[in-house]
């Protein structure tokens, strides 16, 4: 059986970039806030800590939420030697830290399930899971990007909106920008634009960030720049990332993601969203139906602490919106590209 130091150090020799790791007994993370001026790294000694990381955004991203998932449970076994309670409470702690993004909730699920069997070997159990569970994630990158880049053409403009992107994944390319990524090593001509994406800029700072370190092409553009765009013909894709997708296709994604949706539609230009079936939540039949966060006012009325607008201008921050399955084009996966009608077609993805 693989450990998980042997994954770590087999994913450190790749050309990856790791959101979270482990070294002893203590999880390691990029804190994404810092980031594009400082590359961080946070050591985190309890589960409580990760949950505080995730909820302050310094972890972000479905995918790598989701792998916090797999190395929280294993983290608390190590902690409290396999105590079965202590793990389960641990779990708990780390599901509630995100309720829109469905990723880190299947992923402690699974983990949790692992415990069934004897106390003796829970540990190795749980050890295997979390392995299996963090190869599988990467794979999916590299399956949903070699899928998603047969879409792109030679020449395209691409665009994407916040980030999903290998810090918001396994290492490789997250979701959208697995599928970027991919084409761009295919040697397709690429150009990608960027949203900003307010209030945490996670386009400007970590979209860019990584599209420089693989040198691909790209331009920044504000949030509000995407219609024109589209409507001057310089946008010929849209791929965004996902945090939920309802049983009916509808998508949960950062946001901002609707507007640049209907923007599309209006405009003819197709508009993918990249994810892992595992994202895919049957139990959720419509995008109505699924919870959106709603984060402090306070993140919109200042910027990495420092206030933007008058003192005691009240603002609201849902940190996801819901794009109705009629305007995306197709959902990317690693079991290929599902297109519509989307209730029918992510069932058979599901039982394969």
């Amino acid at each position: 059986m693989k450990t998980i130091v042997e994954l770590v150090s087999e994913l450190k020799s790749r050309n990856l970039v790791l959101p979270i790791w482990i070294e002893g007994s203590r999880l390691k993370i990029l804190n994404q806030l810092k980031l594009p001026f400082k590359e961080e790294i946070y050591s985190l000694e309890r589960v409580e800590d990760l949950a505080q990381a995730i909820k302050q955004m310094n972890i972000r991203g479905s995918g790598a939420i989701g792998i916090c998932g797999a190395y929280g449970v294993y983290l608390a076994a190590l902690l409290e030697k396999g105590n079965i309670n202590k793990i389960v409470e641990a779990g708990t702690i780390l599901k509630s830290t995100r309720p829109t993004a469905v990723n880190l909730m299947k992923t402690v699920d699974e983990m949790l399930l692992a415990l069934k069997g004897s106390e003796a070997d829970v540990l190795d159990r749980l050890e295997a899971k979390a392995v299996e569970i963090l190869e599988r994630q990467l794979q999916f990158e590299y399956e949903l990007g070699a899928n998603g880049a047969a879409l792109i053409e030679d020449g395209d403009t691409v665009m994407t909106h916040c980030h999903s992107g290998a810090l918001g994944g396994s290492g490789y390319g997250g979701r959208a920008l697995s599928v970027i990524r991919a084409a761009h090593e295919l040697g397709k001509n690429i150009h990608v634009l960027t949203c900003e994406t307010r209030p945490y800029l996670q386009g400007a700072r970590i979209t860019a960030y990584e599209l420089r370190k693989f040198g691909i092409p790209h331009t920044l553009i504000t949030d509000s720049m995407s219609g024109f765009f589209m409507s001057q013909g310089k946008i010929k894709k849209v791929v965004v990332g996902s945090d939920r997708v309802a049983g009916n296709g509808d998508l949960a994604n950062k946001i901002g993601t609707y507007m640049h949706a209907l923007a599309a539609k209006a405009n003819n230009v197709p508009f993918y969203t990249a994810t892992s079936s595992h994202t895919i939540d049957f139990s959720i039949k419509k995008g109505t139906d699924i919870e959106v966060e709603m984060r402090e006012g306070r993140e919109v009325t200042s910027l990495n602490g420092q206030p933007i607008a008058p003192e005691g201008t009240q603002a609201l921050y849902p940190s996801f919106d819901i794009t109705p399955n009629e305007l995306i084009t197709g959902i990317i996966t690693e079991k290929g590209v599902i297109p519509t009608p989307f209730s029918q077609n992510l069932l058979r993805v599901g039982k394969l």
